[in-house]
């Protein structure tokens, strides 16, 4: 059987996390960075905690202003500095809920710029290493940030996406561009069953492109997140699919 855990980007103040939690494996929780404090996060865990989903860290840069999707001068030692704190403050409240962490998924641009540069994708994996090396990592498929992983010494998780558009360089599509997020929920969940099913991907100019697909990606800031959720998990068990956190995989 297929197996794929499904993940969401929760704890951020902007969408309805409670009708979400509950058809997600996995949800990588906002640390204080682009969004969260602790009271969201302690929430968050316990939300999580109530319907068995496994928890992850979802650091990113602290840019509030532009929800952590503005790319921003990064150094080695910024992204180390950022990842580590973000993720210590999230760990202290998991610990007191009772709840261990089980991912480090990095946000928005910071994941982005991991996703291409291997400089900033090392000091993220080393610094995840440092601070728990029984942690998985998420990473863009077949990214930097996931070859970073694996050379660090970490289990990690090839990430896809069912809404955004993907370029033939495996990236995803620069957000303002064409195609590059997936507005209609049955293009989005038919690609999310041919990555889940295939490990493929359509994109803009007729081609096709193949991905590892460990872990699948849902915005939880979208409008329509609980019941593009839905049709998800609907879809994919469907067809066969079993829906299960990353780091309960064998």
């Amino acid at each position: 059987m297929r197996r794929i855990d499904f993940n969401c980007d929760l704890g951020e103040g902007c969408g309805d996390d409670a009708a979400i939690v509950p058809l997600v494996s996995s949800a990588s929780i906002a640390c204080g960075g682009h969004a969260g404090d602790d009271d969201s996060m302690r929430r968050t865990l316990r939300l999580c905690r109530e319907h068995g989903v496994a928890v992850g860290a979802h650091p990113g840069f602290v840019d509030r202003e532009h929800f952590g999707r503005r790319e921003l001068p990064v150094t080695p030692g910024h992204a180390t500095l950022l990842v580590t704190a973000q993720l210590r403050r999230l760990a202290r409240i998991a610990e007191q809920e009772g709840m261990p962490l089980v991912h480090v998924k990095p946000h928005g641009a910071l994941y982005n710029i991991a996703a291409r540069d291997a400089d900033i994708a090392d000091a993220i994996a080393a610094a995840v290493f440092e601070f728990d090396s029984s942690l998985v990592l998420f990473g863009l498929s077949g990214s930097a940030l996931t070859r970073a992983g694996v050379e660090n010494g970490l289990r990690v998780a090839h990430e896809v996406f069912a809404e955004r558009g993907y370029g033939a360089d495996g990236r995803l599509l620069p957000r303002g561009t064409p195609g590059a997020v997936l507005d209609g929920i049955d293009a989005a969940v038919a690609q999310a069953r041919a990555l889940a099913l295939d490990g493929t991907v359509g994109l803009a100019d007729g081609g096709e492109l193949r991905l590892q697909a460990d872990t699948l990606c849902l915005h939880g800031d979208r409008e329509d997140a609980a019941a593009f959720a839905r049709a998800l998990r609907r879809a994919l068990e469907a067809d066969g699919v079993e829906i299960a956190a990353i780091g309960a995989a064998q």
